[in-house]
């Protein structure tokens, strides 16, 4: 079989989608890092703390979806400079909330701009580089999301302190995104199919929900991204907060341990992961799962260790749990990547979207909400089992650290669907070849 060439523009654009997704997760990050100063001023329970999180990720699913089918039939270029000015924008805005309800409302804000980003890159991605080099490709673009959030989890805790205010981290934020945005709308767009060993039809796909919902590869790998999705937004919410009340760190070493563990991980799981991913393809058509998989075993053991050790040494704790986090991030470079196997490029933007759909609904969206609201179950437990009645911050700790067992748990449910997807991985592979093939 021949091989499809490499943009010449390729790593130029990867370069800037990088930056962009870098910034992407850095804003989404700010209020896990700051939300216990936010939480005592307004008095907020766990369960609030998580529908700002949820309310978030609901909203950027359900705008997902028409923006990825935007993005497969117009110009991504726009739909990402649209959507970066827009959630740059509400990022500062987000800084004069003047309580709960404000503060929702424009985080739900947020979620629309960001939810035009991710289908309309991924589907550039697919165009720019052809799969034997996709894994590699991916990894650096997801490169932005540990990047974004160690820059996050060691600056924000700083800037607090240095203004004396929560607020100041959105004002910050926002000014590299707009820059950022001019620059998108000058990205020079390969053709749908380029990366591609056969030549990929011009006209748009009829039916394209029901074409691509028709593969089960994609569905099991839906579900995955649920489960996945669960677990990480459900640490990324509830980390900081953990490390504050369970092991009495103070916000700036709290937010800098929470930075090795989901930041500094990303950068060697990100970067080793999609070369091992692309080495175990070239093997086997399901290596890419099956690496993905016995990562999320992985993940799960090293994480519940981490939490069932109890009050240990920090650096302890951190060490751990951060060796499942590193595991962990090998969901992109495979799951990504297997998508844009089994999709043909004319429908890899809306696949994306319903993808992230997902993902956030029923994934992100529920992480948060439900953590949180054991957190505060456990925390009334706790406080009943002591025949008092003042609920205390100590009950909280408690609470919240036992909410936390539900990561492993959601990274091992991963690991099932993933040896489910890669069972019939070959044969929706082969079919969408098929299918470019005859077109």
């Amino acid at each position: 079989m021949s091989q499809a060439p490499l943009a010449s523009n390729a790593w130029r654009i990867l370069f800037l989608l990088f930056l962009a997704n870098l910034f992407n997760f850095f804003d989404r990050t700010i209020p896990a890092i700051i939300i216990e100063p936010i939480r005592i001023e307004w008095q907020l329970s766990d369960l609030q703390i998580g529908l700002i999180g949820t309310a978030f990720t609901v909203i950027y699913a359900i705008a997902g979806i028409p923006l990825g089918r935007m993005a497969d039939t117009g110009a991504r270029r726009k739909i990402m400079g649209w959507g970066l000015l827009a959630w740059s924008g509400l990022t500062a805005v987000n800084g004069l909330a003047w309580n709960f309800w404000s503060f929702l409302l424009v985080r739900m804000g947020v979620g629309i701009g960001e939810a035009s980003y991710a289908p309309a890159a991924n589907s550039l991605i697919g165009d720019l580089f052809p799969s034997r080099q996709r894994a590699r490709a991916m990894g650096i673009f997801m490169l932005g999301l540990p990047l974004g959030l160690l820059l996050a989890y060691f600056t924000i805790g700083a800037m607090v302190e240095a203004f004396d205010s929560w607020r100041a981290p959105f004002f910050i934020a926002a000014g590299p995104g707009l820059l950022l945005a001019l620059f998108m709308f000058f990205i020079r767009e390969p053709r749908r199919g380029a990366a591609e060993t056969v030549q990929v039809a011009a006209q748009p796909v009829e039916r394209p929900l029901r074409k691509v919902l028709a593969i089960r590869t994609f569905w099991w790998l839906v579900v995955a991204g649920l489960t996945f999705n669960f677990a990480t937004y459900a640490c990324n919410s509830f980390m900081v907060p953990m490390l504050q009340r369970y092991f009495l760190m103070p916000l700036g070493q709290a937010a800098v341990a929470a930075g090795v563990i989901v930041g500094v991980t990303g950068l060697f799981g990100l970067t080793a992961g999609g070369w091992i991913a692309d080495r175990l393809h070239q093997r086997s058509e399901r290596g890419r799962l099956l690496f993905g998989a016995l990562s999320m075993l992985i993940a799960a053991v090293a994480t519940g260790t981490a939490l069932a050790q109890g009050k240990i040494d920090i650096a302890v704790f951190v060490a751990i749990f951060s060796i499942g986090w590193l595991f962990s991030y090998n969901f992109y470079t495979c799951v990504y990547t297997a998508i844009q196997d089994v999709i043909e490029p004319r429908l890899r933007a809306t696949a994306m979207a319903l993808f992230f759909a997902g993902l956030y609904l029923l994934g992100g969206g529920m992480g948060p909400l439900v953590v949180g609201s054991l957190s505060d179950y456990f925390a009334h437990a706790a406080m009943a089992a002591e025949g008092v009645a003042v609920l205390s911050e100590a009950h909280k700790a408690v609470g919240l650290h036992g909410a936390m067992y539900l990561i492993p748990l959601a990274l091992f449910l991963t690991m099932l669907a993933l040896v489910q997807a890669a069972r019939c991985f070959s044969r929706d592979a082969a079919a969408m070849r098929a299918g470019l093939a005859a077109a």
